[in-house]
């Protein structure tokens, strides 16, 4: 902004940040779901959040496309399931995944389990823990954290989830899970898509 001319504190960006991201994300939901693989990598980061360690779940596909994200203040197999039950509701029960790969966490498989005896995900599908196949969301992980670091902190789980989502938004932009939508495949191309959805048109 500054380069713009326009000075703009850093509060005022914090409210739009916890206005609009969140409403991004519902509006943005149908045009990255559809597309996602059916091999799913799964793992969690840590993110500091008042000073206290959170879990921020995340599952991408094979080729590193998000599927989804979940902030937890806990990591066991309760948070873990419901991570995964929120990922397989946003889907078509023909498009659930047909194998899972995670690490050797032992709250991953309960949450599985638990999912299948409730008919929320596939009976037969695989669940795998090699370590290698994870490599590509751990890298993911490392890019997220670049654009989490140079933050203020954040100070409470929900203004730290509604940041997130935004984070998370933007990186599907940059991994090119919306490039179908947009003319331009540059920052105007993003620029013109958002108009769009939130009904901005501008010549």
């Amino acid at each position: 902004m500054l380069e713009r001319g326009v000075a703009v504190d850093h509060t005022t960006l914090y409210r739009w940040i916890q206005q609009y991201a969140p409403e991004i994300e519902k509006r943005l939901w149908y045009y990255w779901k559809p597309a996602m693989g059916r091999n799913w990598r799964i793992d969690e980061t840590y993110v500091k959040v008042k000073g206290k360690w959170t879990y921020l779940y995340r599952a991408v596909d094979s080729r590193g496309h998000t599927i989804d994200f979940f902030l937890s203040a806990t990591r066991n197999s309760k948070a873990a399931k419901r991570f995964l039950g929120k990922a397989l509701k946003s889907r078509k029960s023909w498009d659930y995944p047909s194998s899972i790969n995670t690490d050797k966490s032992p709250t991953y498989g309960i949450a599985i389990e638990r999912l299948k005896k409730e008919g929320k995900c596939l009976e037969h599908m695989n669940h795998h823990q090699v370590k290698y196949l994870n490599n590509i969301i751990e890298s993911d992980h490392g890019k997220l954290k670049r654009l989490i670091n140079p933050t203020l902190g954040f100070k409470s789980m929900k203004t730290a989830y509604a940041t997130l989502k935004g984070f998370e938004i933007m990186r599907m932009f940059k991994k090119g899970q919306r490039s179908a939508w947009m003319n331009e495949k540059n920052v105007i191309g993003e620029v013109h898509f958002i108009n769009q959805t939130f009904g901005i048109y501008t010549s």
